[in-house]
């Protein structure tokens, strides 16, 4: 690995090839200018930042993971810019997400919060991740870093080693390569619970929807401890792909949206979206939501308790 001294210098220039980024921005002097948010805002738990509810997800089914469809993706990311998404969330492992994402965002850069993951679990890996991150995003810091789909218990004890992942948060925060950290995962929540014991996460990212709460294990039960940590809770999974509206099931993204920003400890969810129109549509719910109340939130219960199987699909994703 190259001299840590050198680090910062070495990927402030990689940032800017090619398309000459951070000569362009002036050192984050100059950005367009954004829309006022109408979605309303949440503070990230310690973080003391304020985000709009509603983040745009790079994952699943969106164009910002598939291979070849860089003018749909380009459509997606101005119309979120447009309507107020501030939050844009990615991962090395998502196809050509944060290639795309470092063609339409630069010129955004001061006025977004942009995250992406590693889902390395040694400090050398998570480097290597980190500066092939930096440079896809053309940028020269994140946001927030966040160790990638944290599953079980092997896995912690190889982030949380001399050499492990947890290594390179250290260094990159202290560097100023990234502002947070924070951990992710959608299989177990008590490994999840685990790691936020062991280390102070800013944000930690986990399934939380109207079916889950009928697993045997729900994330519902990692919110607690964040709430005692004051660690910045962010949702995904929130429509599970789309299963929830089936028919006798969730009549749209309001309910869905509605009853997981009703979860106390929530600050924000992050949603994919596969077109304009939905993106749009998402929106509006994230526009208009208002937190539900018990009895509202009881009937969505009733209605997810007969499908929460096929609706938490994604917890045996390993």
């Amino acid at each position: 690995m190259r001299d840590n001294r050198t680090r910062r210098q070495f990927i402030t220039q990689m940032a800017g090839v090619g398309a000459g980024i951070l000569g362009a921005l002036g050192c984050h002097q100059a950005s367009k200018s954004l829309p006022a948010t109408t979605i309303p805002e949440r503070v990230l738990g310690k973080t003391g930042m304020r985000l709009p509810i509603l983040g745009l997800g790079g994952a699943g089914k969106t164009p910002l993971s598939w291979p070849n469809a860089e003018d749909k993706a380009a459509q997606l990311v101005e119309k979120a810019l447009s309507l107020g998404i501030r939050h844009f969330d990615t991962a090395a492992s998502y196809g050509p997400s944060e290639e795309y994402l470092g063609k339409f965002l630069p010129p955004h850069r001061r006025n977004i919060f942009l995250a992406t993951k590693t889902a390395a679990r040694d400090r050398d890996g998570a480097w290597r991740d980190l500066e092939t991150s930096l440079q896809r995003l053309g940028t020269d810091y994140l946001d927030l870093w966040q160790l990638h789909h944290v599953s079980y218990k092997s896995q912690l004890e190889q982030i949380f080693s001399p050499n492990g992942a947890i290594q390179a948060i250290e260094e990159a925060k202290a560097q100023k390569l990234i502002r947070l950290a924070g951990i992710t995962g959608h299989h177990e929540p008590a490994i999840i619970a685990e790691g936020m014991r062991r280390y102070a996460f800013d944000t930690v990212l986990i399934p939380i929807n109207a079916a889950d709460k009928h697993h045997p294990r729900p994330f519902l039960s990692v919110l607690p401890l964040a709430q005692e940590q004051n660690i910045g809770v962010i949702a995904m999974k929130v429509p599970a792909y789309g299963r929830l509206f089936k028919p006798g099931v969730l009549a749209g993204m309001p309910e869905a949206l509605g009853y997981t920003m009703s979860q106390p400890g929530v600050h924000c969810c992050i949603i994919a979206a596969e077109d304009v129109a939905q993106l749009e549509a998402n929106v509006r719910a994230a526009v208009d939501f208002q937190p539900l109340n018990p009895m509202q939130l009881k009937n969505i219960e009733a209605r997810t308790a007969a499908v929460w199987q096929d609706n938490t699909f994604f917890r045996a994703w390993t």
